[in-house]
């Protein structure tokens, strides 16, 4: 049975891609984990756990651990919210916002393509969906 001359070229992809954020978050003190989780605060803070865990597709355990870190390290504080004393928001704390996390994510972004048409990441990007819904559907099974 053939396989897709695309599935190698994937992961490598894939594989290429995570030991390069890898290191660079490990320069910055952190992990890939924790550095996806602080840049996605950034976007928009004040976000509960709970909130946070959805729009990072984790479950909320998992989340808890990397919060808790990143507390301790001080990049992130939980702060009360008004109407309920129970909820916790999030926030970055200065030395968070300090990582500049986002501009080193945009930069590598740009390196990736380089050199790539932006009509041809389009198209790419179509197929890639297809396959990361394809590989969503074998999950349900």
């Amino acid at each position: 049975m053939e396989t897709s001359p695309l599935v190698e070229p994937l992961i490598r992809a894939m594989r290429e891609l995570r030991r390069h954020y890898d290191q660079s978050a490990t320069q910055m003190g952190l992990t890939m984990s924790r550095a996806r989780v602080i840049t996605t605060l950034a976007r928009q803070e004040g976000q509960t756990q709970a909130e946070l865990a959805v729009a990072l597709a984790i479950e909320a355990p998992t989340l808890k651990r990397q919060i808790d870190a990143l507390e301790v390290q001080g990049f992130i504080e939980r702060r009360g919210m008004d109407g309920d004393a129970r909820k916790r928001a999030l926030f970055l704390t200065e030395k968070g916002r300090a990582l500049r996390i986002g501009p080193f994510m945009q930069q590598s972004r740009d390196q990736l393509f380089d050199g790539i048409p932006v009509e041809e990441q389009a198209r790419l990007a179509v197929a890639l969906n297809r396959i990361a819904d394809n590989a969503a559907r074998l999950n349900e099974s």
